[in-house]
Parts: structure tokens; sequence; C-alpha cells
């Protein structure tokens, strides 16, 4: 590693399962890339759901990740690990990690690290990994939306959500979001949704086959689970998918099953911090490949809430618990 990298660097830790208030700042050791990996040096890290649950005591980190939260960050290479050839010390890229984003200095392996699109900021660039490797994965790969099919997305407003919204009409869907405000439906609607129903007043089933003349959606993104499940499978087309991400809800539900059979329908789900480098850099090659250019020529960009500086990382947290969000939110080293 380069002699004028410093050996210490300021994190944010989990000082014990708990509310926001137990994120602090502390002096942690610079890490060291392994093979294949690169050494970023944190400009802006993403905060997710996955962190929340971490700080609560419900995700720990996979083995041999770091305790630090924090799954996507953007930065400038300062160092390479042994083999490490995809990545020079001072390009600017944007990484899916496995933990460690809330920290002045990060490492990633360099398959999941991409070069930041010339229109983004290093805020936006930030934004994107672990929510535009999750909706990549789970609503083409996994879900197999085809142009002219209808995505339902719930928590439309979300990072995931804002993001699932603009690939699926990038790639010629139809989409219907569920939200909780009208504030957070006219904002869908914005970013190019079709119907945006508002969850809190409206029966998300029965609007969904209005909106489909009753065909129902082919394929649904659900991060809420609990009775979720039993009406997305009333909501679903024949042969349609159902791809479960996250639950807000309860992850347990009682369910009739016989609409399973009747409407052959798929359920499937995923989740992808503890998934294997090829894994995670196959989804990497796909985005290069296919969503990568949308990002180069503006046609797509994350929906940005609000960033706050690293040292008030509690605050992001605050924010997204609040529900309160549109989009995304960073923190800035």
């Amino acid at each position: 590693m380069g002699s004028n990298l410093p050996t210490q660097m300021t994190a944010i830790g989990i000082a014990k399962p708990g509310g926001p208030d137990v994120l602090v700042p502390e002096q942690r050791p610079v890490p060291t890339p392994r093979k294949h990996e690169i050494l970023i040096k944190v400009a802006a890290a993403g905060v997710n759901r996955p962190d929340v649950a971490q700080r609560t005591g419900n995700y720990p980190p996979p083995p041999g990740a770091s305790d630090i939260p924090g799954l996507e960050i953007a930065g400038e290479v300062v160092a390479l690990g042994d083999g490490a050839t995809k990545f020079k010390p001072g390009d600017k890229v944007m990484a899916l990690v496995a933990g460690g984003g809330y920290a002045q200095y990060c490492t990633a392996h360099e398959l999941h690290a991409l070069a930041v699109p010339a229109p983004l900021s290093m805020s936006e660039a930030a934004a994107i990994p672990e929510t535009f490797f999750t909706v990549w994965h789970n609503v083409f790969e996994r879900g197999r939306l085809e142009a002219g099919e209808t995505l339902l997305i719930h928590g439309g407003s979300s990072g995931i959500g804002t993001t699932a919204i603009q690939l699926a009409k990038a790639f010629g869907a139809k989409v219907i979001v569920s939200a909780g405000s009208k504030e957070k439906c006219d904002a869908c609607l914005k970013l190019g949704a079709d119907h945006a129903i508002d969850y809190k007043t409206e029966d998300f089933v029965a609007q969904t086959k209005a909106a489909t003349s009753g065909a129902g959606a082919n394929v649904i993104l659900d991060m809420v689970g609990g009775d979720y499940i039993e009406r997305n499978y009333e909501a679903a087309a024949i042969e349609g998918r159902i791809v479960q991400i996250a639950f807000l809800g309860s992850p347990r539900a009682n369910v009739d099953f016989r609409r399973l059979m009747l409407k052959r329908l798929t359920h499937t789900g995923s989740t992808l911090r503890a998934r294997a480098i090829e894994d995670k850099a196959a989804i990497a090659r796909a985005l290069e490949a296919k969503v990568m250019p949308l990002l180069r020529n503006g046609k797509v960009k994350p929906l940005m809430d609000s960033t706050y500086p690293l040292a008030k990382a509690s605050e992001a947290h605050a924010r997204m618990e609040s529900s309160h969000h549109i989009g995304k939110i960073v923190l800035t080293t």
C-alpha cells in the first residue's frame, strides 16, 4: 500500500444494538486490500435498510466482512491488492461491499466495483450499487420482467422503489407502485410510474387489477411481507412472478396457496450481502452491459433524498426510520 496513506481512519461503529444514537464515530485501522481487492478513499456511502437491521442486531455481517455498517460506496482508488488489475490508483469508482462503507476508507472486490459515470456526483454514485444490484437481480433476473409487462412495486418511493421505476420504464414495462402518501405517489409518477396507489387509503389489489384491465401484475417486487403475501397472489397475473427482497412487516403469514397453483405463480426471493463473490460479479457484469449506458447518457439517475456528514450517521438512520424520505439517503466524508 502507498506509504502516503494514513494508518488510522474515522469509521462509524455500532456501540451496541439499539436506536440511531448507538452509531458513534471511532478510530479504526485503515483496512488493507486482500487479493483482487481495491482500497477506496470513500467520498460517500449509501444508507440502506439492511444497515438499520444490522444496527438493531437483526442482520449480522457475513463471516469475514467488516463489522462497520455500509454496503455501498463511491470514491477514489488509492491502493491495489495482489492481482487487482481492473482499476488503477486515482480511478473514481462506486462499489458494492459486504460491510465497512461508513468509513473514510473501505476495501472492495475489484469485480464488484464500477467506474463512476460522468454525469453523476460522488454522492449520487454512492446511491447506486446496493440498490441497482438488488433491483437488477430481483426484477430482471429472478423476476424476468419483459417489455410490455406490468411491474407492481411496493414501497415505490424508497431507494429500491425509485430505482425499479426508472429501470422498468427504461426497458419498456408498465409500472404500478404503492406508497404511503400523496406526496410519495406524486414523486413516483414524476419518475415515470404509470399508476401510484396510496396504500393507506386504497386497496392495492383492486387498484392493480383496475390498472391492468383485470389481468393483474406480471411481476411484483415486495419488501413488506406479512399480509401482503396473500394479497400479492391476488394482485398477480396468470404466470406472475413475486419477488421477495425484505420483510418490513412480518416474515410469517397465513396464506391460501391454492392461488399459487391456479395462477401458476412463482414466488422467489433473495438477499445480496451473503452471496458468493462470483454471483455479485455476474450482476456487476450485467449492470455494466445493460444499465451503465443509461446512467452515462442521463436516462436513469438515482433520486436523492438527503445527504449527511459521516459523523451524523445517526441522523441519517433516524430519517430512514421515519419513512419520510423519498429516494436515497447518503453519508459524505
